[in-house]
């Protein structure tokens, strides 16, 4: 993957239409076979400094340095949050409604922090605003492809959320070693499935992805 280093163009636009805030968001986790699905908010304004140097869609750095940035991206955003759904949620509910939830989740959190997110804009990774159908009050959101390349407040959201993630998945490892969390953080390795064959599902596997998979 090319590495590309985000700006923050697109958000100063938007900022120009009169937002309080734009809320960078991207999710982690959507596609692992065990643990939470994670959405991170990074919300930035005009008084913004100097991004971290190095900061990057999380796929786009190795792990210690993403670790590294983890706490520069939080220290940089004006504010910031990470919201869960857990893998009972996944087999109950179903991955898009998920991801909606822990934005929910996150949401609710800035908001706690004084962000006036009815006022802001959410910029969201990907092209399906999957946010506000979790919603009952909608929120104005824009949705780009690649924003997590390309725009630094969602950048700074990837490295949060993801951090936040693995750390949650390298705690669990230590409860339950035999399934490589610590290494392949909840994704279908062929380590992992193999270990799944071996000592069946534990309570964070998404039980209904298990057997699409098999």
């Amino acid at each position: 993957m090319a590495v590309s280093d985000p700006t923050l163009e697109v958000e100063f636009d938007l900022l120009r239409t009169g937002a309080r805030f734009v809320i960078g968001c991207d999710e982690v986790g959507r596609g692992a076979l065990a643990g939470p699905v994670a959405v991170g908010f990074a919300a930035v304004n005009a008084s913004v400094l100097t991004m971290p140097a190095g900061l990057r869609d999380s796929k786009m750095l190795s792990e210690p340095r993403r670790e590294l940035l983890a706490p520069l991206a939080v220290a940089w955003a004006i504010h910031s949050a990470v919201g869960l759904a857990s893998a009972a949620e996944v087999d109950e509910l179903g991955i898009i409604a998920c991801l909606g939830l822990a934005g929910k989740r996150a949401l609710a959190e800035l908001y706690t922090q004084g962000v006036d997110v009815a006022g802001s804009i959410v910029l969201l990774d990907g092209s399906d605003d999957w946010l506000n159908k979790a919603l009952a009050t909608p929120l104005s959101v824009v949705t780009r492809i690649k924003a997590d390349r390309d725009c630094g407040s969602v950048a700074a959201a990837s490295v949060i959320a993801k951090v936040h993630r693995d750390r949650l998945m390298i705690a669990a490892h230590d409860d339950a070693p035999g399934y490589g969390w610590a290494s392949n953080k909840g994704y279908g390795s062929a380590a992992h499935m193999s270990a799944i064959e071996m000592l069946g599902p534990s309570p964070l596997h998404r039980k209904s992805w298990l057997k699409i998979s098999a």
